[in-house]
């Protein structure tokens, strides 16, 4: 049984090993960690001889920079747990495309302009990520639909990063706001994960739970998608499946990442 280690991981001492011929405690740390920050975030690699986190963020930091965040000055909000019966490839092939933006989420769509020719998709060599600006009409007042919080502030586009493997970063127009969610698989037909929310040390709290409010409805029209995606795969693959090459570019970035970690 091991004992007591100090505070860098050493064997302090071990129960009997004083009866031990050649017993060294030096020979029996704890296993390494390979340890990275990035703003509020604390990222834990077990191979210590990966890659630093900076080489695997590549852009994303003066991505998120150029929206007019600083992910160095949001506080801590709000966390929640949650669990969907779907396949974790699956929500996030839904989370990286936006062509079903229109139809099934119209609330969202009355505030951020999904127009293929205004809603910027970016691969990368780690992270996917998705751009638009918010809509002129949620700001003038002239939108037809009733928009769920006021998108007025200095955050004026979205940003929505998928980083490789599991971990999403959402940004909406507006005062400054971030959601996380970390996506774990739980067998084939089920994803079990948390969400975090993130605001500027200035943001009213009416604004955050409007903005909550907002990402909660987002996401429970996405899981009634993914859920019902989820039935049809149970029902069987088809012979043969079609990609939108271009609105779906992000999705078969994905799914070539998968097969490349599987292979």
């Amino acid at each position: 049984m091991p004992g007591p280690t100090d505070s860098d991981g050493g064997l302090r001492a071990a129960p009997r090993s004083d009866r031990e011929k050649g017993f060294d405690k030096e020979a029996f740390p704890l296993l390494p960690l390979r340890l990275d920050t990035w703003g509020p975030w604390v990222f834990v690699n077990a191979d210590a001889g990966a890659d630093p986190l900076e080489s695997v963020l590549g852009e994303l930091p003066s991505l998120i920079a150029r929206s007019g965040l600083d992910p160095n000055q949001l506080q801590f909000r709000h966390r929640k747990q949650w669990a969907r019966s779907a396949n974790w490839k699956a929500m996030l092939e839904n989370y990286l495309e936006c062509y079903h933006c229109p139809t099934q989420h119209p609330g969202f769509s009355a505030i951020i302009d999904v127009d293929p020719d205004t809603y910027s998709l970016q691969p990368h060599e780690w992270f996917l990520s998705q751009i638009g600006p918010v809509r002129r009409a949620a700001l003038d007042g002239t939108t037809k639909r009733e928009i769920a919080y006021d998108p007025h502030g200095p955050l004026a586009q979205s940003q929505y990063h998928f980083l490789w493997p599991n971990f999403t970063i959402s940004i909406n127009p507006g005062l400054p706001n971030l959601s996380i969610d970390v996506w774990n698989p739980e067998g084939p037909g089920r994803t079990r994960g948390f969400s975090e929310q993130y605001f500027g040390a200035d943001v009213p709290e009416d604004f955050a739970r409007e903005m909550m409010a907002f990402d909660d409805q987002v996401a429970a029209e996405d899981d009634a998608l993914t859920d019902s995606v989820q039935l049809g795969m149970r029902g069987g693959m088809p012979a043969q499946g079609r990609f939108l090459v271009e609105s779906e570019q992000l999705v078969i970035r994905f799914q070539r990442m998968v097969l490349s970690a599987l292979s």
